[in-house]
């Protein structure tokens, strides 16, 4: 029953939510543009469609996604999985362990932001259509394998950063001046697309797991704060697939050159 009325609360919260971008596309449509709408079942249709699968995919992020990351890093930091024996007084004070008994989080946290991106519907949208405006030059396939490559290795980086209790700031900046410095040297053509792949990445799919994995470890080791590490885990999802895409362009380029320059 519980279900139901979470249900009924996302499917409100959703027909709120996407009520007033139909009214505006509608309205630019009729009264500015002076156009009729060309097909109104088939928009209808397609809004309740919408709606529904909002609701459903929300209700199951609360049921399901959200509480398995938080049961995930409640696991892998747990002491006993570590192997940590108890002190004296009978207690594992977590925070005093070393950072690479945590190296199963550290691989979790890998291999849930490579696997979440690679099934991310807006990375998908987009690889397909990159693909499509390039002739084939760049590869779907090939961008969504670097785009979660960098999200697996910022993922796991953020997690370290949680356990070791660095400033997210540091970090984040030295991100964006690694991405900076690349923009300088990597294909003029290649830097919006890679750009635009730090924010394809924090989407429907990869965000909840993502929150849920940091808010949890968060939440495991004394003196962190959920709202800062456990949210800032997802700057480093937008930050590392931009500094991957640039890094493949660029590999790409220096081997064309390089080819180019060979004697025949």
């Amino acid at each position: 029953m519980n279900t139901v009325w979470l249900f009924g609360e996302n499917l409100l919260t959703t027909v709120r939510d996407l009520v007033p971008i139909v009214v505006v596309i509608i309205g630019f449509r009729m009264l500015v543009l002076r156009q009729p709408m060309s097909n109104p079942a088939k928009l209808a249709w397609g809004f309740l469609f919408v709606i529904l699968g909002l609701a459903f995919f929300l209700t199951g992020l609360r049921l399901s996604l959200f509480p398995l990351g938080q049961a995930m890093a409640e696991q892998l930091t747990n002491p006993a999985f570590i192997g940590v024996a108890a002190n004296a007084e009978g207690k594992t004070l977590i925070e005093e362990l070393p950072w690479y008994r945590f190296y199963w989080t550290y691989l979790f946290a890998f291999t849930v932001g490579l696997s979440t991106t690679i099934a991310e519907p807006s990375l998908i949208a987009v690889a397909n259509k990159a693909e499509e405006v390039s002739g084939g030059t760049v590869n779907a396939w090939g961008l969504r394998l670097t785009v979660a490559l960098g999200v697996g290795l910022g993922v796991a980086l953020g997690t370290f950063r949680i356990v070791i209790g660095i400033s997210l700031p540091w970090f984040i900046i030295a991100g964006y001046v690694i991405v900076v410095m690349q923009t300088f040297f990597a294909p003029k053509a290649i830097v919006p697309l890679a750009y635009d792949s730090g924010g394809v990445t924090t989407s429907t799919v990869t965000v909840p797991l993502v929150a849920a994995l940091g808010l949890g470890l968060s939440r495991q080791i004394p003196g962190r704060d959920p709202l800062i590490d456990g949210f800032g885990l997802i700057a480093f999802a937008s930050v590392f697939p931009m500094m991957t895409v640039l890094a493949y362009a660029q590999i790409a380029e220096w081997r064309r050159v390089r080819r180019a320059n060979q004697p025949d």
